[in-house]
Protein backbone atom coordinates (compact mmCIF):
# COMPACT_ATOMS: atom_id res chain seq x y z
CA UNK A 1 0.00 0.00 0.00
CA UNK A 2 1.23 3.32 -0.70
CA UNK A 3 0.47 6.29 2.02
CA UNK A 4 1.26 9.66 0.56
CA UNK A 5 4.56 8.85 -0.81
CA UNK A 6 5.45 6.01 1.26
CA UNK A 7 5.27 2.35 0.66
CA UNK A 8 3.85 0.72 3.53
CA UNK A 9 5.09 -3.42 3.42
CA UNK A 10 3.04 -6.11 5.38
CA UNK A 11 5.36 -8.84 6.44
CA UNK A 12 3.09 -11.96 7.90
CA UNK A 13 4.98 -14.60 10.04
CA UNK A 14 1.46 -15.74 11.30
CA UNK A 15 -1.89 -15.34 12.08
CA UNK A 16 -3.85 -17.93 14.18
CA UNK A 17 -5.56 -18.47 17.30
CA UNK A 18 -3.49 -16.85 19.93
CA UNK A 19 -5.04 -16.74 23.50
CA UNK A 20 -8.25 -16.57 25.25
CA UNK A 21 -10.30 -13.59 24.42
CA UNK A 22 -11.35 -12.71 27.80
CA UNK A 23 -7.50 -13.41 28.78
CA UNK A 24 -6.19 -11.42 26.49
CA UNK A 25 -8.42 -8.35 26.87
CA UNK A 26 -10.51 -9.36 30.18
CA UNK A 27 -11.88 -6.22 30.80
CA UNK A 28 -13.85 -6.15 27.56
CA UNK A 29 -16.08 -9.01 28.66
CA UNK A 30 -17.54 -12.01 27.10
CA UNK A 31 -20.50 -10.34 25.63
CA UNK A 32 -18.77 -8.02 23.57
CA UNK A 33 -17.35 -10.87 21.58
CA UNK A 34 -20.08 -12.43 20.99
CA UNK A 35 -21.66 -9.53 19.56
CA UNK A 36 -19.36 -9.03 17.36
CA UNK A 37 -19.19 -12.31 16.08
CA UNK A 38 -20.25 -11.47 12.62
CA UNK A 39 -17.07 -9.01 11.81
CA UNK A 40 -14.61 -10.54 14.64
CA UNK A 41 -14.78 -13.86 13.09
CA UNK A 42 -12.29 -15.44 11.72
CA UNK A 43 -10.04 -12.87 11.32
CA UNK A 44 -9.66 -11.40 15.01
CA UNK A 45 -11.59 -14.03 17.03
CA UNK A 46 -12.52 -17.94 16.74
CA UNK A 47 -15.89 -18.49 18.12
CA UNK A 48 -15.23 -22.19 18.30
CA UNK A 49 -11.99 -21.98 20.71
CA UNK A 50 -13.05 -18.38 22.40
CA UNK A 51 -9.58 -17.17 21.34
CA UNK A 52 -8.55 -14.06 20.04
CA UNK A 53 -6.44 -14.33 16.46
CA UNK A 54 -3.38 -12.34 16.20
CA UNK A 55 -1.11 -11.57 13.53
CA UNK A 56 2.88 -11.85 14.23
CA UNK A 57 3.82 -9.13 11.10
CA UNK A 58 6.58 -6.51 10.53
CA UNK A 59 5.60 -3.31 8.81
CA UNK A 60 8.64 -2.08 6.04
CA UNK A 61 8.15 2.01 5.25
CA UNK A 62 10.55 2.97 2.43
CA UNK A 63 9.90 6.59 0.57
CA UNK A 64 12.44 9.80 0.28
CA UNK A 65 15.51 6.96 -0.11
CA UNK A 66 14.45 5.62 3.53
CA UNK A 67 14.23 2.16 4.46
CA UNK A 68 12.64 1.91 8.38
CA UNK A 69 11.56 -1.89 9.96
CA UNK A 70 9.32 -1.19 12.31
CA UNK A 71 8.76 -3.79 15.15
CA UNK A 72 10.81 -7.31 14.41
CA UNK A 73 8.50 -10.06 15.90
CA UNK A 74 9.57 -12.88 17.68
CA UNK A 75 13.10 -14.20 15.73
CA UNK A 76 14.33 -17.91 15.42
CA UNK A 77 16.24 -20.15 18.04
CA UNK A 78 15.12 -18.10 21.04
CA UNK A 79 14.80 -19.31 24.58
CA UNK A 80 11.72 -18.34 25.91
CA UNK A 81 10.42 -20.15 28.93
CA UNK A 82 6.79 -19.72 29.65
CA UNK A 83 5.76 -18.20 26.39
CA UNK A 84 5.02 -20.87 24.81
CA UNK A 85 4.05 -19.66 21.42
CA UNK A 86 7.78 -17.75 20.78
CA UNK A 87 10.01 -20.63 22.37
CA UNK A 88 12.55 -21.58 20.08
CA UNK A 89 10.73 -20.46 16.92
CA UNK A 90 11.82 -21.62 13.07
CA UNK A 91 10.30 -19.30 10.90
CA UNK A 92 12.13 -17.85 8.11
CA UNK A 93 11.48 -13.83 8.04
CA UNK A 94 14.63 -13.23 6.19
CA UNK A 95 13.03 -14.93 3.26
CA UNK A 96 9.47 -12.93 3.64
CA UNK A 97 11.78 -9.52 3.16
CA UNK A 98 13.86 -10.80 0.43
CA UNK A 99 10.27 -11.97 -1.22
CA UNK A 100 9.55 -7.77 -0.71
CA UNK A 101 12.30 -7.00 -2.32
CA UNK A 102 14.23 -5.63 0.95
CA UNK A 103 17.80 -7.17 1.71
CA UNK A 104 19.34 -6.60 5.54
CA UNK A 105 21.94 -4.02 4.30
CA UNK A 106 18.79 -1.75 2.85
CA UNK A 107 17.35 -0.90 6.04
CA UNK A 108 18.26 2.64 7.49
CA UNK A 109 16.08 2.49 10.73
CA UNK A 110 14.42 -0.29 12.87
CA UNK A 111 11.84 1.12 15.19
CA UNK A 112 11.06 -1.34 18.36
CA UNK A 113 7.61 0.66 19.63
CA UNK A 114 8.39 -0.92 22.78
CA UNK A 115 10.62 -3.89 23.93
CA UNK A 116 8.18 -6.61 24.11
CA UNK A 117 9.46 -10.38 23.35
CA UNK A 118 7.20 -10.42 19.75
CA UNK A 119 8.41 -7.27 19.13
CA UNK A 120 12.45 -7.07 18.77
CA UNK A 121 13.55 -10.89 17.74
CA UNK A 122 14.52 -9.96 14.56
CA UNK A 123 16.39 -6.79 15.95
CA UNK A 124 19.37 -9.99 15.97
CA UNK A 125 20.42 -13.16 14.39
CA UNK A 126 23.33 -15.54 15.66
CA UNK A 127 26.43 -15.82 13.99
CA UNK A 128 29.41 -17.29 15.43
CA UNK A 129 27.97 -18.26 18.38
CA UNK A 130 27.14 -14.49 18.94
CA UNK A 131 24.35 -12.66 18.39
CA UNK A 132 24.26 -9.65 16.11
CA UNK A 133 22.41 -7.37 14.63
CA UNK A 134 20.31 -8.57 11.61
CA UNK A 135 20.18 -4.89 9.99
CA UNK A 136 24.28 -4.19 9.65
CA UNK A 137 23.49 -0.60 8.31
CA UNK A 138 20.64 0.30 10.53
CA UNK A 139 20.61 2.65 13.24
CA UNK A 140 18.25 0.87 16.12
CA UNK A 141 15.58 3.59 17.94
CA UNK A 142 14.66 2.22 21.29
CA UNK A 143 12.52 3.96 23.34
CA UNK A 144 14.74 4.91 26.67
CA UNK A 145 12.33 4.38 29.36
CA UNK A 146 11.78 0.82 28.24
CA UNK A 147 15.81 0.14 27.50
CA UNK A 148 15.92 1.38 31.42
CA UNK A 149 13.27 -0.67 32.67
CA UNK A 150 13.79 -4.40 30.35
CA UNK A 151 17.62 -3.80 30.80
CA UNK A 152 20.30 -4.96 33.91
CA UNK A 153 19.32 -1.49 35.76
CA UNK A 154 15.84 -2.43 35.87
CA UNK A 155 16.52 -5.35 36.93
CA UNK A 156 14.66 -7.32 33.54
CA UNK A 157 11.99 -5.77 33.92
CA UNK A 158 12.03 -5.98 38.02
CA UNK A 159 11.72 -9.96 37.50
CA UNK A 160 7.62 -9.95 36.63
CA UNK A 161 8.29 -12.35 33.58
CA UNK A 162 11.29 -14.76 33.69
CA UNK A 163 11.92 -14.56 30.07
CA UNK A 164 12.37 -10.66 30.07
CA UNK A 165 15.93 -11.45 30.91
CA UNK A 166 16.56 -13.66 27.68
CA UNK A 167 14.64 -11.33 25.60
CA UNK A 168 16.94 -8.20 26.80
CA UNK A 169 20.40 -10.51 26.57
CA UNK A 170 19.32 -12.17 23.10
CA UNK A 171 17.42 -9.02 21.05
CA UNK A 172 18.73 -5.76 22.88
CA UNK A 173 22.15 -6.50 24.74
CA UNK A 174 23.96 -7.01 21.44
CA UNK A 175 22.76 -3.62 19.44
CA UNK A 176 24.54 -1.68 22.43
CA UNK A 177 27.31 -4.16 22.04
CA UNK A 178 27.19 -3.30 18.33
CA UNK A 179 26.69 0.45 19.11
CA UNK A 180 24.17 0.97 16.82
CA UNK A 181 21.29 1.84 19.49
CA UNK A 182 19.31 5.50 19.64
CA UNK A 183 17.53 5.73 23.16
CA UNK A 184 15.16 8.43 22.55
CA UNK A 185 12.45 9.89 24.89
CA UNK A 186 9.10 11.98 24.71
CA UNK A 187 9.11 12.15 20.81
CA UNK A 188 11.75 11.72 18.09
CA UNK A 189 11.32 13.05 14.61
CA UNK A 190 12.86 10.49 11.96
CA UNK A 191 12.32 12.71 8.80
CA UNK A 192 9.86 15.06 7.60
CA UNK A 193 7.23 12.34 7.24
CA UNK A 194 7.64 9.64 10.60
CA UNK A 195 7.78 10.39 14.60
CA UNK A 196 8.13 8.40 17.02
CA UNK A 197 5.90 9.48 20.20
CA UNK A 198 5.65 8.27 23.40
CA UNK A 199 2.27 6.50 24.84
CA UNK A 200 3.30 5.01 28.25
CA UNK A 201 1.03 2.14 29.88
CA UNK A 202 1.43 -0.76 28.10
CA UNK A 203 5.13 -0.47 29.14
CA UNK A 204 7.29 2.17 30.53
CA UNK A 205 8.51 3.73 27.01
CA UNK A 206 5.50 2.00 24.61
CA UNK A 207 5.36 4.88 21.45
CA UNK A 208 3.28 4.97 18.15
CA UNK A 209 4.81 6.09 15.29
CA UNK A 210 3.42 8.62 12.90
CA UNK A 211 3.33 9.04 9.11
CA UNK A 212 2.10 12.33 7.85
CA UNK A 213 2.34 12.31 3.79
CA UNK A 214 1.07 13.82 0.79
CA UNK A 215 -2.32 14.21 2.31
CA UNK A 216 -2.28 10.86 3.91
CA UNK A 217 -2.13 10.08 7.57
CA UNK A 218 -1.36 7.11 9.88
CA UNK A 219 -0.20 5.79 13.34
CA UNK A 220 1.71 2.73 14.36
CA UNK A 221 0.47 1.68 17.37
CA UNK A 222 2.17 -1.29 18.42
CA UNK A 223 0.63 -2.74 21.26
CA UNK A 224 -1.58 -0.14 22.27
CA UNK A 225 -4.58 -2.01 21.14
CA UNK A 226 -4.40 -5.81 20.58
CA UNK A 227 -7.80 -6.67 19.07
CA UNK A 228 -10.35 -4.47 17.33
CA UNK A 229 -12.43 -4.95 20.41
CA UNK A 230 -10.16 -2.77 22.47
CA UNK A 231 -11.58 0.27 19.78
CA UNK A 232 -15.29 -0.95 21.17
CA UNK A 233 -13.73 -0.90 24.77
CA UNK A 234 -10.98 1.70 25.01
CA UNK A 235 -10.56 1.50 28.94
CA UNK A 236 -10.44 -2.57 28.66
CA UNK A 237 -6.55 -3.45 28.71
CA UNK A 238 -4.48 -6.12 27.80
CA UNK A 239 -3.46 -8.45 30.76
CA UNK A 240 -0.08 -7.40 29.47
CA UNK A 241 -0.19 -3.54 29.92
CA UNK A 242 2.31 -2.80 33.17
CA UNK A 243 0.49 0.85 33.82
CA UNK A 244 -3.12 0.10 33.77
CA UNK A 245 -4.01 3.60 34.50
CA UNK A 246 -1.69 5.23 32.06
CA UNK A 247 -2.36 2.30 29.09
CA UNK A 248 -6.08 3.54 29.34
CA UNK A 249 -5.44 7.05 29.00
CA UNK A 250 -2.94 6.75 26.07
CA UNK A 251 -5.13 4.64 24.12
CA UNK A 252 -7.65 7.05 24.73
CA UNK A 253 -5.75 9.90 23.35
CA UNK A 254 -4.48 8.34 20.56
CA UNK A 255 -8.07 6.61 19.21
CA UNK A 256 -9.08 10.18 19.71
CA UNK A 257 -6.83 11.93 17.76
CA UNK A 258 -6.90 8.93 14.88
CA UNK A 259 -10.84 9.83 14.95
CA UNK A 260 -10.58 13.44 14.97
CA UNK A 261 -7.98 13.32 11.69
CA UNK A 262 -8.86 10.83 9.58
CA UNK A 263 -5.26 8.75 11.13
CA UNK A 264 -5.49 5.28 9.34
CA UNK A 265 -5.05 3.08 12.57
CA UNK A 266 -2.50 0.24 12.22
CA UNK A 267 -1.62 -2.07 15.16
CA UNK A 268 0.66 -4.41 15.48
CA UNK A 269 -1.40 -7.82 15.76
CA UNK A 270 -4.60 -7.17 13.82
CA UNK A 271 -5.45 -9.88 11.48
CA UNK A 272 -7.59 -9.39 8.57
CA UNK A 273 -6.53 -5.93 6.71
CA UNK A 274 -4.50 -5.15 9.50
CA UNK A 275 -5.52 -1.15 9.66
CA UNK A 276 -8.65 0.29 10.03
CA UNK A 277 -10.10 4.22 10.48
CA UNK A 278 -11.55 5.31 13.91
CA UNK A 279 -15.07 7.10 14.26
CA UNK A 280 -16.35 8.71 17.18
CA UNK A 281 -19.20 7.02 18.82
CA UNK A 282 -22.05 8.59 21.07
CA UNK A 283 -21.40 8.80 24.32
CA UNK A 284 -17.88 9.83 23.78
CA UNK A 285 -16.77 6.62 22.81
CA UNK A 286 -15.15 5.13 19.55
CA UNK A 287 -16.31 2.88 16.35
CA UNK A 288 -14.57 1.18 13.62
CA UNK A 289 -14.50 3.44 10.15
CA UNK A 290 -13.97 1.32 7.11
CA UNK A 291 -10.81 -1.31 7.22
CA UNK A 292 -7.99 -0.89 4.96
CA UNK A 293 -8.21 -1.77 1.17
CA UNK A 294 -5.93 -3.31 -1.18
CA UNK A 295 -3.50 -4.38 1.02
CA UNK A 296 -1.09 -7.21 -0.44
CA UNK A 297 0.57 -9.03 2.86
CA UNK A 298 3.61 -10.79 1.85
CA UNK A 299 3.21 -13.82 4.21
CA UNK A 300 4.55 -16.96 5.47
CA UNK A 301 3.17 -20.43 3.96
CA UNK A 302 0.17 -21.26 6.11
CA UNK A 303 -0.44 -17.82 7.54
CA UNK A 304 -3.23 -16.81 5.72
CA UNK A 305 -6.24 -15.09 6.82
CA UNK A 306 -8.79 -16.98 9.15
CA UNK A 307 -8.85 -18.68 12.45
CA UNK A 308 -7.57 -22.12 11.20
CA UNK A 309 -4.24 -20.21 9.40
CA UNK A 310 -0.79 -20.70 11.42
Amino acid sequence: MTLGEVEVIRIVEWHRPFAPATGLVPGAGAGVWRENAHWLAPDHWDPVSGRAVLALQTWVLRGAGLTVVVDTGAGNGRERPGMPPFHRCAGDFPALLARAGVHPRDVDVVVNTHLHVDHVGWNTVERDGEWVPMFPRARYLLPAADDAHFGPAGGYGQGRDPADRLVYEDSVAPLHRAGVVELWEGSHRIDARLTLESVPGHTPGSSVLRLVSGGARAVFVGDLVHSPVQILRPDANSGACLDPVRAVAGRRRVLERAAGTGELLIPAHFGGPGAVEVRRAPGGGFALGPWAGGWAAVRAPGAGAGAGAG
